[in-house]
């Protein structure tokens, strides 16, 4: 099994290079369905991402969990990946999920309207890496959080995969500190973090639907956005966004979700196949947002952006400026001793790994 992940993962890479350098990938990778038992049992799998592997993390999760479930379990359960949403947004599967309509799906940004908790990786500047928040979220505090959400919403969370961290591009000029953002417009999601976020900052938060995006830094009705990187190079943001400062402001988490009623309906065999799947599916989507990521911000460069890392000086003054504020809006949403407690763990994360990696 480890073999075989290893192939996956290195055809996910390889894949994500050769689109870097411009050259045809080669066909997706669909999933492989199983000569059924007499009693299948399907699993539907929603998300609302591309269905290219290839550029898509989400995608490249739920077919590979999708291809080990269906492999593993000898046709008893099925798995289907509908992607595009296909079974609707994200918002829309996530209640079919907790419904029971939809066995399960990857979903980020809208679990906060179902679990507030879940806006906690929302804190400006928390992690500093993307290996300081896998050890978290898939240590103790994220066993915490995932039995938290089953208990209040009858969803099981099957484990996180990455989203990336978001960074701000604008056209006015680049951003080295706080004092670069005054005066400048953002587009920002229509969530109240987001907003507190940039108001922190000293700019301004402008709430737009993500579809009108494009026209608004094309017309000027802001200056700039803050996505991820691959989410900027998908989107062509370059054609309309000369600089981008990679503060990475926030750390974008994928909740993988199965209804817990049909999960407990299943044979033990069953249920370890989707839980060990599930884990390795997690450990794909990870690796391909992290190529994307990486290939992405020289393919930015290429198309003429300026790009710009803050200095260990200039990070600490953004986490200065955003993350109280951040935080003690949070606290009128969520426990706050669950936001200590995870500004506690990553702490404790960040010294292990001092250690461990002799810094």
């Amino acid at each position: 099994m480890k073999k075989l992940f290893a192939v996956l993962f290195l055809l996910f890479m390889s894949a994500t290079l050769v689109m870097a350098a411009g050259e045809k990938p080669p066909a997706p990778v669909e999933v492989t369905p199983p000569k059924p038992a007499k009693e299948a049992i399907i699993l539907k799998v929603a998300h609302a991402d591309s269905v290219d592997i290839y550029s898509s993390r989400k995608h490249a999760q739920a077919v590979a969990f999708a291809n080990f479930v269906n492999a593993r379990s000898g046709g008893k359960l099925v798995a289907q990946v509908y992607g595009a949403g296909a079974l609707g947004g994200e918002r829309e599967y996530v209640e079919g999920i907790k419904a029971g309509t939809i066995e399960a799906g990857i979903a980020s940004g809208v679990l906060g309207s179902f679990f507030p908790q879940a806006m906690i990786t929302d804190i400006p500047y928390l992690f500093p890496s993307s290996y300081v928040a896998w050890e978290v979220m898939d240590g103790p505090f994220g066993d915490k959080l995932r039995k938290m959400f089953l208990d209040e919403t009858g969803i099981r969370c099957l484990g996180f995969a990455e989203v990336g961290f978001r960074n701000f591009t604008n056209n006015a000029r680049p951003i080295h500190t706080p004092d670069d953002m005054k005066g400048l417009k953002f587009r920002v999601m229509e969530t109240p973090l987001f907003v507190t976020l940039v108001k922190s900052l000293g700019a301004s938060p402008t709430p737009i639907a993500w579809p009108e995006v494009y026209s608004a830094l094309q017309t000027g009705v802001v200056d700039g956005q803050e996505n991820p990187v691959p989410v900027i190079f998908a989107h062509k943001l370059y054609e309309v966004q000369k600089y981008l400062s990679l503060d990475k402001h926030v750390y974008g988490v994928d909740w993988f979700l199965i209804n817990e009623k049909f999960f407990q309906s299943l044979s033990p065999e069953l249920q370890y196949i989707i839980l060990d799947s599930a884990r390795i599916a997690n450990g794909v989507g990870r690796g391909v947002q992290n190529a994307l990521e990486a290939t992405g911000i020289s393919a930015l460069e290429k198309q003429g952006m300026e790009i710009y890392v803050p200095t260990e000086t200039e990070m600490a003054m953004f986490k200065k400026a955003a993350q109280k504020p951040v935080i003690d809006w949070l606290k009128t949403k969520i426990d706050a001793s669950l936001i200590d407690e995870i500004l506690r763990e990553v702490d404790r994360v960040v010294a292990t790994q001092k250690q461990e990696f002799k810094w």
